[in-house]
Parts: C-alpha cells; structure tokens; sequence
C-alpha cells in the first residue's frame, strides 16, 4: 500500500505552516511534573456562577437547537449596547453584528471573506500566533513589521507606510496586545486610520482584551470617527474578560457588506455559534460587570508583583498595560528565545513561551502569563532567580 506523504497530498499553504510556538511548550510542559506554567493564556478563574447557572437554564429550558447563522439577536443586541455604552460606537445588531466560535473563528471569517490570493495585510510583530497563519490560510501575504520595546511596542506609522503596496488590502491591529500587554494611544490609532484612509485600506482591530487595562484607556478603533469605522471590522469576545475561554463565544462587527460575506462563509462552516454559550454571553454582557472588575483587580496585583520580580532579575520588562502578559527581554541571560524557554522549563520546571512565537519582533524576549495565582507566580520568579543566578 503506498504510504501517505505530506508532500503530495497536503496543500502547500497548510504543509508550510509551522506549529504553534505557545502550543509546543505547553505540550512539553504537559509531560512533567511540578512545572509552573506562564506559558498559556488563559485565566485561571473559574466562568462566574451567574454565567454558568445562564447556561444551565439554557440547556434545561431545552435551548439545545441551532440558532440563526447571525447569532441569536438577543446576544447580538446586547453586544450592540454593550459597545455604545463602552466606547460611543454604534452598529446594527442585524445587519452589522454575527456571533462567532471565539475570535479564533472571527479571524479565520474575515481573512478568508476580504482577501483574495496574493493580497497583502500587514501585521505589527510580536503578535498573536494566528495571525499570519489565517491570513496564508485565506491566501494572502502577510507583511511584518517589527514594534520595539523602546517605544512602548506601539505601532509605527512610517513603518506601515512604507510597508504598503498596490496589493495591500488591510492593517491589523491587536490592542491590548497578546503578547506585550502593550495598549495602542489614541494618538497612534488616529494616525493608522489616517493612512487607513489615505491608501483606501481596510483596518481588522482584535481587541479581545479591551477590558483588561491598568490605569490606562482602551480605545476602541471604530470609535474613532465614521469614516474610520466603515472601512474597520472590530473582533472581540468574552473568553478573556469573563473567563469564558472553554464557551467558544465571540463576534465581529463592521460595515454590513463585509459581515453579509462573513456570515456566507460562517454558515458553510459552523452554521451557528453554540447556543449555550450564547445564552451564557448573554448574562455576561448584561449582569457580569461586577466579576470583571473583581477580576482586573487581582489581575492587576499580579502584574505588579512579575513586572516587578522579572526587573530584578535583570530580565528587562515593559510594564504591561493591558491583556495579562509580561513580556522581558532575556539578553541578559547570553541566550536567545528558544533556549532560555527550553532551559528553564527542564531545569527549574517554569514554561514560559519564546518571543520568536510572535513573529520577527518578538525575538529575544519571552512571554510570561500572569494569569495564574499569585503564590504561583512567587514560585516561579524564585525559581527564575535560581536560574538566573546560574547564566545571568
């Protein structure tokens, strides 16, 4: 019988993807014992009691069928609100709001409803592991340009300006940012949207963790006038802030054109997003305000206690002023990403994720989650030391 090849059979764009850096750690970590994971980015929280007891009423009221592909308008309505009262943004929960699978699946819709093959997005590095994957999965090109740590990993727009060329389609934008904890100034964003604007672009705003900040504002991307809001596509969720991640609930909103293609593409995939987890939402959006404070709050004590803990150990970090990421520059240690991230989780047990990850701009630095408990994170910086002390 001829043996199956990768070669022949899978399609090259699939074939050349190379796996997630955040998911081989947290496999290797996965396989021994006393090991402090920094590595994933997930809370540790459990999904408040409210939230769950809505998906329990939902399963018993016999809410177990599929909804429209659009989502449930109840859930897309409360988005809607949730939006204007947060940041003054305005859309249409039926024509201008779909529910998806989490924002995993809300970039996959975009990407594949926008581009076709050969054109380009631009993508601002480090950033989440995905999206250069989805947008070669869609078929376009995924240009990087680098952030640095010297200017709080803000965007540069003389950067994204000589990135562009005739087959530039969309800038992304990921703020808060997954993995620096950075948060994009309103100074900054107006000036993307002004060469958004300017060269006729699309701009793809990811602000899943726009509700975890620290003393610092969120700006929401289409908030920032309409012109900048009917050429931008906003993509969040509930996984982060309401500690949701297992529901799999999140949506996109934008122009009513863009979202009528990403709903064709969505209901030959999915069809619908789960009906639990939007009834779940639902209370969330409506009743959870008060756990996501509470949450924000120990967040917050624990950023503290690592951004402090990692610049003592001479492990260079920018205070994070969103999501729950640390993200030190390891030069100090004379190694690079890769085998800082593979020593110190074999030898002292800490899984923390190589910053090459992340794309081109993440190299040399590591990304540490604070979402785990506080005493854990004592152990870890101790156990970092220990490992410091040896090759620092």
């Amino acid at each position: 019988m001829q043996e199956i090849s990768e070669a022949r059979y899978l399609a090259k764009r699939v074939a050349g993807l190379k796996p997630s850096g955040i998911r081989k750690f947290f496999d290797i970590a996965a396989t021994m014992k006393d090991v402090i994971s920094l590595g994933i980015g997930e809370p540790d929280f459990t999904t408040p009691e409210q939230i769950l007891e809505a998906g329990i009423r939902s399963l018993r009221a016999g809410e177990t069928h599929y909804t429209s592909n659009s989502g449930k308008l109840e859930f897309r309505q409360a988005v809607a609100k949730n939006l204007k009262h947060l940041y003054g943004v305005s859309y249409d929960p039926v024509n201008e709001i779909v529910a998806t699978v989490g924002v995993s699946e809300a970039l996959y819709l975009v990407m594949t409803a926008l581009l076709d093959p050969g054109d380009e997005v631009i993508i601002p590095t480090p950033c989440f592991v995905s999206y250069q994957a989805e947008v070669i999965l869609a078929g376009g090109i995924p240009v990087e340009i680098p952030s640095r740590m010297e200017d709080n990993f803000q965007l540069d727009p003389d950067r994204i300006r000589a990135a562009i060329t005739p087959r530039t389609k969309v800038i992304f934008v990921g703020y808060p940012s997954n993995p620096t904890g950075a948060v994009a100034t309103r100074e900054t964003l107006k000036q993307v949207a002004e060469i958004a604007i300017e060269h006729d672009l699309l701009i793809v705003s990811d602000e899943i963790y726009d509700r975890l900040v620290y003393n610092f504002d969120h700006v929401c991307v289409p908030a920032l006038g309409e012109e900048i809001k009917k050429r931008t596509v906003l993509l969040g969720g509930l996984s982060k802030a309401y500690a949701m991640t297992g529901w799999r609930i999140g949506y996109a909103c934008g122009p009513a054109d863009i979202i009528k293609g990403m709903v064709r593409v969505h209901q030959y995939t999915i069809m619908s997003a789960p009906t639990t987890a939007q009834d779940a939402a639902l209370e969330a959006l409506i009743n959870g305000e008060k756990c996501v404070q509470e949450m924000v709050v120990e967040y917050d004590r624990r950023r503290k206690l690592i951004v402090s803990g990692l610049n003592k150990l001479g492990l260079t970090t920018f205070e994070p002023r969103g999501a729950f990421y640390a993200f030190p520059k390891i030069s100090a240690s004379g190694m690079d990403d890769e085998a800082f991230a593979e020593k110190l989780l074999h030898e002292e047990h800490v899984a923390v994720v190589p910053g090459n990850a992340f794309g081109k701009g993440g190299e040399g630095f590591v990304r540490c989650s604070y979402a785990t408990a506080y005493e854990k994170i004592e152990e870890a910086l101790h156990r970092m030391e220990k490992f410091m002390n040896r090759y620092g």
